[in-house]
């Protein structure tokens, strides 16, 4: 008996896929387990599996077309099967949707061209009287006469567009400074599915979450010559946020209660400290998740956090890599960004918007002597965590920050 395989929902945002690749066509041959279609969701390329063995009778959507989660991607039978009653069924059509502009190697995607539209430089005449004589003042023509300069080419700003000396000595002052640039264009650029996601859950959380925001400074002294000595003794490249990730995992661990999520009629304070590392790519931002990062060393916290972006960059996640963390650590210090707040991601409690080091004249010991600081802001949700836990979360923090030996003893 003939089977229709609906789109599955691949991660816990996704609200459609894109069919990016269809592995095998209408009257081919499949087994249950073999590649069906490489699919884009709202954060990777995967690849769909069947999930019954048969003949493809029926494919639902060509490629690049978006199918929306529940509507159906595929009949599987057997050679001849009528099939007409199952094509009468209301379920959603496929949807038309933007591809993204890159996709891993191992897929195929089609490229929507961006309409482009080219603004010319305007061009502002010369204003003349009605006798067509230009309307200029006898000091700014003598002055122009002077420098060799066209008043027909200046615009004026006098009474009814005189042009007066300023108007001259300006023209005359920027001639030689003047740069001509080229033309900008106006582009409009599909949403891609990731960005769409984006934008809805971002609107969510702002719109939803009761936000409030802590930020502190921190001396990273010994965290500067701590990360100087581990990359020299280990061989590694230990980052600063490698370190802000295990700093902020057992700081978690101190205060638990910074640990947990809303879940509407009550609070899960998580038994387990996964943090997500906020990653950039072309299409936006994606969350890796480090699993039990209080239990990992800076070595391997490093590693895997390589991986993970790297991955995320190429569309390759699995959806158990960037869901269910429990707490996000954003980091724009490498933009040269001093502070900053970012929105949290829900169900999480809270996320921690990481800035630049900065060096900065600062006080020890009674004198002003030149440091590196950094500061953080905590973006905290009210209905989980109140202002004293939120504190008491960054003063660990802020400890394990400025004694970093505690990170490896």
């Amino acid at each position: 008996m003939a089977t229709k395989m609906l789109m599955p929902k691949l991660s816990d945002t996704m609200d459609e896929g894109v069919i990016l690749k269809w592995r095998k066509k209408e009257g081919e041959s499949i087994k249950q387990g073999d590649i069906l279609a490489d699919i884009q969701s709202d954060k990777a390329d995967m690849e769909q599996e069947a999930y019954d063995s048969g003949v493809i009778l029926k494919l639902f959507a060509k490629e690049g077309e978006g199918v929306k989660v529940g509507a159906p991607l595929v009949i599987i039978g057997k050679a001849g099967e009528d099939i007409s009653a199952m094509l009468t069924d209301t379920a959603p059509a496929p949807v038309a949707a933007a591809p993204k502009q890159e996709v891993a190697p191992v897929v195929a995607s089609s490229v929507v061209a961006p309409v482009t539209t080219s603004v010319p430089a305007p061009s502002v005449p010369a204003v003349t009287s009605g006798d067509s004589r230009i309307k200029v003042s006898p000091l700014a023509k003598k002055i122009a006469q002077e420098k060799n300069i066209d008043l027909r080419s200046i615009a004026g700003s006098g009474p009814f567009g005189r042009i007066i000396k300023a108007d001259v000595e300006s023209k005359s002052g920027s001639s030689l400074a003047r740069k001509v640039l080229a033309p900008l264009q106006t582009k409009e650029i599909p949403l891609s599915m990731m960005r769409k996601t984006i934008a809805k859950r971002l609107l969510e959380s702002k719109t939803t979450v009761p936000h409030f925001y802590l930020t502190i400074e921190m001396n990273m002294k010994r965290a500067i010559d701590f990360r100087a000595s581990l990359n020299e003794i280990t061989g590694t490249k230990i980052s600063y946020n490698d370190i802000v990730m295990k700093a902020v995992a057992l700081a978690l661990r101190e205060n638990p209660k910074a640990n947990s999520s809303f879940m509407g009629d009550k609070i899960i304070q998580h038994g387990r400290v996964d943090v997500c590392v906020a990653v950039a790519v072309d299409e936006g931002l994606i969350t890796p998740v480090i699993r039990n990062t209080d239990q990992k060393t800076l070595t391997e916290i490093s590693s895997e956090t390589k991986e993970l972006a790297k991955r995320a960059r190429e569309g390759k996640l699995k959806p158990e890599e960037f869901t269910n963390g429990t707490f996000t650590v954003s980091n724009l210090g490498m933009y040269d960004i001093e502070n900053f707040a970012a929105i949290i991601n829900p169900p999480e409690g809270a996320i921690l918007a990481v800035g630049s080091i900065v060096e900065k004249p600062v006080v020890e010991n009674g004198q002003i002597v030149v440091g590196h600081t950094m500061k953080v802001t905590m973006s905290c949700d009210h209905r989980v965590v109140d202002g004293a836990i939120g504190a008491q979360f960054l003063q660990s923090f802020k400890r394990i920050m400025e004694n970093p030996l505690s990170l490896v003893l």
